[in-house]
């Protein structure tokens, strides 16, 4: 089988689910992941640009493209030339065990990809009754304008899935609203989780951003950088980036506990 994928999560996803360098044949740039892999792979344009004329001349027998992140004219192109296509739409991770059962099927790796599923799903099951709320967090994308994810996506959906609340900025947007500090004070941010990508956030970004809200009058909001493949990078990696935030949040969780016992005394 010759696979293209223009999704990186799914192209690691791909290795996991035991394909190698000789039968995934296109990726994209940000197709970053196995390195020692990918980089023996041809690239066939960008996530949002994907080129074509090079996709169909790795002569693919699928290829594999994700609804949010890829243009819908080049699934409709793909067809058009008699491509078989595989559409992922994740927006939670509950949406991911069902999505590597088919990707597995797909790809002829359903034995494995139905293990992976079922890994997920009990990983799930243990943060069902997860006790590190009450917090009320925001998982920042980008700087310049700040810009957030809604629970209705799979990142912010992600941390709802460990227990913390992530408050809803935009109801009837596309689900990536750009907040502003005083959007910050009025929903009673208690932190923000400052994410590596696609904006690569510095602890001085952070410390500009509530010092801001602190001269506009709101209180002290914390404030920490997280790896971003775990927190948008859906697939196999899922279990990977759940347990990543899973820690980081138990431990900002302990250190705000300890912090409010000892100003106490």
């Amino acid at each position: 089988m010759r696979v293209v994928s223009l999704v990186p999560s799914l192209t690691l996803t791909l290795f996991d689910l035991g394909l190698d360098a000789t039968s995934i044949v296109g990726r994209t740039p940000w197709c970053i992941h196995p390195q020692q892999h990918v980089e023996h792979i041809e690239v066939v344009g960008g996530t949002k640009n994907p080129k074509l004329n090079k996709i169909l001349a790795t002569s693919p027998d699928v290829v594999v493209l994700d609804r949010e992140e890829n243009p819908k004219d080049i699934h409709d192109a793909l067809l058009e030339n008699g491509i078989d296509v595989f559409v992922s739409y994740v927006e939670s991770p509950a949406d991911v065990p069902n999505m590597l059962r088919q990707l597995g099927a797909k790809v002829g790796c359903g034995q494995r990809g139905e293990t992976m599923a079922v890994m997920l799903e009990e990983q799930l099951k243990l943060y069902e009754n997860t006790s590190i709320g009450p917090m009320r967090v925001l998982p920042m994308i980008w700087h310049k304008p700040l810009m957030t994810v809604s629970p209705s996506r799979y990142a912010g959906a992600l941390l709802e899935t460990l227990g913390v609340k992530v408050p809803d900025l935009e109801p009837q947007g596309n689900g990536y609203p750009v907040v502003s500090i005083q959007g910050i004070i009025d929903h009673s941010i208690d932190g923000l989780l400052l994410s590596s990508e696609p904006h690569d956030f510095t602890l001085q970004e952070g410390e500009e951003i509530a010092n801001q809200v602190r001269n506009a009058g709101g209180g002290e909001v914390w404030f920490t950088t997280i790896d971003g493949e775990a927190l948008t990078w859906f697939g196999s990696h899922t279990i990977k980036g759940l347990a990543h935030l899973h820690e980081v949040l138990e431990s900002l969780k302990n250190s705000n506990q300890s912090e409010s016992t000892t100003s106490k005394r």
